[in-house]
């Protein structure tokens, strides 16, 4: 996870510590950081001892493509930008080199959608999104 922040309030923890908790291999990829969440944390994607399936950004545009070109590097199966990460140009060349691209989706919320689990980790709000507000009367 590229830019996993060891701020617990930041959205990129909540998505590691979820992913964490389903089973997932989340490494840490920050360069100001040695350790997040008791794992050892990496400068960059090609600092990775062994193979990475999929690289999850938590970055701003413009990091973007230097961050798609270590995946192609590593031979990366899934270059994953998270919600508001969107660079056109980067996931064409992701694209054409072979890798699956999701753009601005965050992959807890994905994973919560299709498993159920979206009230874990402070998601569960408690209101329903579409319900209407009654209306004033008097």
């Amino acid at each position: 996870m590229v830019g996993l922040s060891s701020n617990p309030y930041r959205p990129s923890h909540f998505a590691a510590m979820y992913l964490l908790a389903e089973g997932y291999d989340v490494i840490p990829v920050n360069p100001r950081e040695k350790e997040i969440l008791g794992k050892v944390c990496y400068p960059s994607v090609t600092a990775i001892p062994g193979g990475v399936d999929v690289v999850d950004i938590f970055r701003e545009p413009a990091a973007v493509p230097a961050i798609v070109d270590e995946a192609i590097a590593v031979g990366a199966k899934v270059v994953w930008m998270q919600l508001g990460v969107i660079h056109e140009e980067a996931a064409a060349k992701a694209a054409a080199a072979g890798l699956e691209v999701v753009m601005d989706r965050c992959m807890k919320i994905e994973h919560a959608r299709f498993f159920g689990g979206l009230n874990t980790l402070g998601m569960n709000t408690g209101v329903v999104a579409s319900r209407r507000r009654p209306k004033n009367v008097g």
